[in-house]
């Protein structure tokens, strides 16, 4: 398949929109009625994609380019940790996830997901290993994508823990096999759920493997950069990319399907029809979307302290406006959006709540920063 560089350029989030002034003036007025200061943690980081905070203060950042960086409280960043896997690294390809197992304080155990493989085979995996000073050990394999696939693009790698302990993870449709976001025995395009362990949770939709994957949760999916639980009423919102505008944030529901390609509110970068349907019956439809698109990644739920304001809300990283979306909601439904944050004027990939309350955010650049959102 030829694809243009105009559309290549789509697919990959690198298109950048001027930030418009009507939502610069709303962002100015949200920061003077809310009162923060964003203050940097650390820069010079390439392209940094997720950050874990450990429990001494110290924070584990995960870059692209295929290394792990300790960054301790005075922001000194250390030398790639040793002994994790190579990495397949190209357009969207490389390290995506990052995170501490729920029992890290006995166990030492973190996860990492990346794209594995090369250009003619690859797919998103999902390793473990016990953390030590500088390096990663007793590493181990528990999942990785089947079918594997040639484009370097649409991985998903988002991953959360659920309250019960089986890990979620969020994978993408390959771009040119999306047709596999409704194939229920192909992992692309699907949340996925499995035990710490990696094998099959007893209540999984279809663990038997007679309708579909045992390892399936959700389908119909296309890319999905953001996942993450609402610890106070058990929700797990996730959010995708749609093509030319059909952007998504969802609640997850189990053996769901979210559409994609058969029902989309997008349209190809040809300018062509995915689908003509934009909704329809047995579909799960989003509870938010943006048309055109924002392209959205990293995704929070805040439920600290430091911003009693902000209490259930969600914000939503935005690669093409360069800003975050902050999400009101009231019981599960979304009731205002405003955009936040745009002083930072840079790609936003992920955005965290810190065990002290605060905000962190990534953006996405070859000197990419860690920042750090605080009460004024």
């Amino acid at each position: 398949m030829r694809i243009s560089l105009l559309a290549t350029a789509m697919i990959l989030g690198m298109i950048t929109a001027p930030i418009d002034a009507a939502n610069a003036a709303a962002a100015t007025s949200n920061q003077a009625a809310i009162g923060y200061n964003i203050e940097t943690v650390a820069e010079g980081l390439e392209y940094p994609w997720s950050i874990a905070f450990l429990p001494n203060g110290d924070y584990l950042v995960a870059l692209r380019v295929g290394e792990v960086r300790r960054i301790n409280a005075a922001g000194v960043v250390s030398a790639p940790l040793g002994g994790l896997p190579d990495t397949y690294v190209a357009s969207q390809g490389g390290y995506f996830d990052i995170m501490l197992d729920p029992d890290f304080a006995s166990n030492q155990t973190i996860y990492l997901s990346f794209a594995h493989g090369t250009a003619g085979e690859n797919g998103t995996r999902i390793i473990k290993g016990t953390l030590g000073g500088d390096s990663v050990e007793n590493v181990q394999t528990l999942f990785t994508v089947s079918p594997l696939k040639d484009t370097p693009v649409h991985y998903g790698g988002k991953m959360i823990f659920l309250a019960d302990g089986t890990l979620m993870m969020t994978t993408g449709d390959g771009f040119q096999y999306r047709e596999a976001a409704q194939d229920r025995f192909s992992l692309l395009g699907k949340i996925i759920r499995i035990n710490k362990d990696g094998s099959v949770p007893d209540d999984n939709p279809y663990a038997d493997g007679r309708q579909g994957d045992p390892k399936i949760w959700s389908y119909g999916h296309r890319s999905p950069q953001g996942l993450v639980l609402d610890d106070t009423t058990g929700i797990v919102y996730m959010h995708e990319h749609g093509a030319q505008g059909g952007d998504e944030l969802n609640a997850v529901l189990p053996a769901s399907n979210y559409g994609w390609p058969a029902v989309t509110k997008g349209i190809n970068y040809s300018g062509a029809y995915v689908s003509p349907l934009k909704s329809a019956s047995g579909i799960e439809e989003p509870l938010t979307y943006w048309v055109p698109s924002i392209a959205p990644s990293g995704l929070a739920i805040y439920s600290g302290a430091a911003f009693p304001e902000w209490q259930g809300d969600i914000f939503v990283g935005a690669l093409v406006d360069q800003e975050v979306r902050h999400i009101k909601m009231e019981a599960g439904k979304v009731t205002g959006e405003v955009p936040i944050f745009t002083e930072i004027a840079a790609r936003i990939r992920d955005i965290r709540v810190g065990p002290d309350g605060f905000l962190y955010i990534l953006t996405d650049s070859d000197s990419g920063k860690v920042l750090r959102v605080v009460p004024n």
